[in-house]
């Protein structure tokens, strides 16, 4: 049950952010904005690991394998930009539609194939059937337009 409500959380946080990150951005640029969000995202970061008690240093980092792992924060500077713009371009519903739908598809993918290190899962009509009926449902959403 925790899980359910963190997702719900993550997805609230995200919808928000991304509708502040396109303000901060009519207001700057887009690599101002996605600089700023990912320098705020580090002193946060730096200040929890202060906070909570440090249990692992940063070397630990040196340690991580396979070091593709490590491109994440790379990922999220581009993640950052890319909400940005969806917002901007389609507005909060229709951008978080896509970008929820296509984590969906793309989440599923990984855990098909075991990409990455995951488990790998069997192949299911029922995941592939919701699936499509989400990437339907946002392109649904989408031809409302006005109505």
């Amino acid at each position: 049950m925790l899980g359910f409500i963190v997702a719900i959380i993550s997805g609230a946080l995200m919808s928000i952010q991304g509708v502040w990150n396109a303000g901060v951005t009519k207001q700057t640029s887009i690599w101002t904005a996605t600089g700023f969000v990912q320098f705020s995202a580090l002193v946060v970061c730096i200040a929890a690991w202060f906070v909570s008690g440090r249990e692992k240093s940063i070397g630990t980092l040196l340690q991580v394998s396979p070091k593709y792992f490590l491109l994440g924060g790379i990922l999220g500077a581009f993640i950052t930009f890319t909400v940005i713009q969806s917002v901007a371009l389609l507005g909060p519903a229709k951008s978080a539609m896509f970008i929820v739908t296509a984590q969906l598809i793309v989440s599923y993918l990984i855990e098909l194939f075991g990409l990455f290190g995951t488990e790998k899962v069997p192949f299911s009509w029922q995941k592939l059937c919701a699936a499509a009926m989400m990437a339907g449902g946002a392109i649904w959403f989408k031809s409302a337009q006005g109505k």
